[in-house]
């Protein structure tokens, strides 16, 4: 008994197609997840065990053999549960095999059988699309999947609620946009007193997309400058809003259904390290400068970024020689208070 259920996984934003080719045949009693699958995948057999348990299924005495294809990539993530329990449940004729040949399969199982959000469905969605292509994820991801475009997005709340689903006993409503936002409210040009030449710089470096160097005493106004930079920047349009909502969903930092209809506004602390500020780990996710893209990145105190100065000078920083953050501003307006 066999069974192929479609599923993706990431290369930064990008996609890469995965068969999750699931095997029963006879002999010793066994469980084993092949294809170069990290620790959290080669966990996922106990949440499906558990998660098929709760809805009144057990797995048969048999040997089962799980591929993910292309065997020479690395599979990272607990998104790979909910295909490789669907795959399963087809090879066991519980669920129809030409009821998700058409679909691309993503989420995480608790143990009893509910269906968890998972980071990166967005990218996953349009992926998906561009494959002719439907998607089924988590009920919380439905609306993030929705804005793929004009495909069949089934959002579950659970396993049980799926099957239901696939078999033609229940059918899933499909997730609703959310409506636009309202006008974000940002800090106001106007709360300002005095400030002419900073203002003028500050509405320049908005209409220009320039970088920015101020330099000042303490208690001149940079920051509170810098935070009204945002409210003159543009509207940010469909295809940026898409752009950013894709970088946060892959690092897993959307806290409302819908996509980002604001320019990001980051401002990590002087302490950050290499990865959190250009991303990386073990498994790669987007740092400060990524998550700021379409918007702004706010290096405060810039001479106490010893990360920064280390990467583009050579080594730290002597608290003597501040000046020598200087050069790693490309091209930037300088703004000085005296």
């Amino acid at each position: 008994m066999q069974a192929a259920i479609r599923t993706m996984a990431f290369n930064g934003i990008d996609t890469i197609p995965v068969d999750v080719q699931v095997h029963l045949s006879n002999g010793m009693p066994g469980f084993a997840i092949v294809g170069l699958a990290d620790k959290a995948v080669a966990e996922s057999k106990e949440r499906v065990r558990a998660a098929l348990s709760s809805m009144g299924l057990s797995l048969p005495p048999k040997r089962i053999a799980i591929n993910l294809a292309p065997a020479d990539i690395n599979k990272e993530g607990s998104h790979y549960d909910l295909p490789i329990a669907l795959g399963l449940m087809v090879a066991m004729s519980v669920v129809p095999e030409d009821s998700c040949q058409d679909l691309a399969v993503m989420g995480e199982l608790s143990l009893n059988g509910n269906i968890t959000a998972v980071a990166g469905v967005l990218p996953a969605a349009i992926g998906a699309a561009a494959q002719g292509l439907g998607i089924i994820c988590p009920y919380d991801s439905g609306v993030e999947a929705s804005y793929a475009g004009e495909i069949e997005v089934i959002a579950a709340p659970s396993l049980t609620a799926l099957v239901s689903h696939l078999r033609g006993e229940q059918v899933l409503a499909p997730p609703r946009q959310a409506p636009l936002p309202e006008t974000q409210l940002l800090p106001d040009m106007a709360d300002l007193v005095g400030q002419y030449t900073a203002r003028r710089v500050i509405e320049i470096t908005a209409a220009g997309g320039h970088n920015l160097l101020m330099m000042g005493p303490p208690g001149a106004g940079k920051s509170m400058l810098a935070a009204r930079l945002p409210g003159l920047l543009p509207p940010i349009t469909a295809a940026e809003a898409l752009e950013v909502t894709m970088i946060h969903s892959i690092a897993g930092q959307l806290q409302d259904d819908g996509l980002i209809w604001h320019r990001p506004f980051r401002d990590p602390h002087h302490s950050s390290s290499v990865p959190a500020l250009v991303g990386g780990g073990v498994r790669a996710r987007p740092g400060e400068v990524s998550l700021a893209h379409g918007g702004i990145l706010f290096l405060d105190e810039l001479a106490e970024w010893n990360v920064l100065i280390s990467m583009f000078c050579g080594k730290p920083l002597k608290p003597e020689k501040p000046w020598l953050a200087e050069p790693i501003i490309t091209s930037p307006i300088r703004l000085s208070f005296n």
